[in-house]
C-alpha cells in the first residue's frame, strides 16, 4: 500500500529516473488527476539512454510536459561521482519556482540512516529540503515495485544498484539484508522516526 506523509503539492515536478520508484509515484499521482510536470537527468551513462527513453516516451502517450537536464560533466578529480550527481540534482531543483516531489521511500530513510550512522552522525531523512518534498518516505520500496506491477507501470532498472561501485549499492545489497536478520522489525522503526519527525515539523 502506497502511504502518504502529508499532502501532495499542487501542480508539483516530478522527479523521475525512471526506475520502478519515481514510475509508480508519476502513476500514483497521476490516478489522483493532479495536474503536475516531469523532471528527467540523463547522467550520460550506458543505462541512460534507456531510462530517457522510457520517460520520453511514457510523456508522450501520456500528454505529461517533460523536461530533461543533461549532467554529461564529470566531478573533480577525488570527488564520489554519486555525491556529485546528486549535489547537481539538486541545484536544479532549488531553482524551480514550484515543489518538487521525489520517489525517495522508507527503505532510502533507512539505508540513508545507515550510511550516516557508519559515517558518526546518524539521522533521519527529511520530508523537506528547500523545495524539495519526499512524501513517500513511510511507504516501503516494495509497495511501490508491487504497484508498477499491479497497474503494469513500465520502468527499468538502473545497474548500478546491483554494482559494488556505490554505496548506496553496497549499503542495500549487503547490509540492509543483515540488519533485517537481526531486527526485523527495522523499517517499522524507521517509519516510527520519520513520522515523529514530521510531526515535529509541523507543530
Amino acid at each position: 500500500m502506497i502511504k502518504l506523509l502529508g499532502r501532495l503539492p499542487i501542480n508539483p515536478i516530478i522527479a523521475c529516473s525512471g526506475g520502478p520508484d519515481s514510475m509508480a509515484v508519476v502513476n500514483f499521482i497521476q490516478k489522483g488527476r493532479r495536474s503536475f510536470s516531469i523532471l528527467h537527468f540523463d547522467h550520460g551513462t550506458s543505462h541512460s539512454s534507456d531510462a530517457r527513453r522510457l520517460v520520453e516516451s511514457f510523456c508522450q502517450d501520456n500528454k505529461i510536459d517533460l523536461e530533461v537536464v543533461e549532467i554529461y560533466d564529470s566531478p573533480s578529480k577525488g570527488e564520489s561521482i554519486e555525491k556529485w550527481w546528486r549535489d547537481q540534482r539538486y541545484d536544479v531543483f532549488h531553482k524551480k519556482n514550484r515543489e518538487v516531489i521525489t520517489a525517495h521511500n522508507l527503505n532510502d530513510v533507512a539505508e540513508w540512516w545507515i550510511f550516516t550512522s557508519l559515517r558518526g552522525n546518524p539521522h533521519v531523512m527529511p520530508y523537506k529540503n528547500q523545495n524539495v518534498v519526499r512524501p513517500f518516505l513511510s511507504t516501503k520500496k516494495s509497495d511501490l515495485e508491487n504497484w508498477c506491477k499491479r497497474n503494469s507501470v513500465p520502468y527499468v532498472i538502473d545497474p548500478t544498484n546491483l554494482g559494488n561501485r556505490f554505496s548506496r549499492s553496497l549499503i542495500r545489497k549487503n547490509i540492509m539484508p543483515e540488519a533485517l536478520t537481526i531486527c526485523p522489525g527495522f523499517l517499522t522503526t524507521m517509519s516510527k522516526k520519520v513520522k515523529n519527525q514530521y510531526k515535529e515539523m509541523n507543530k
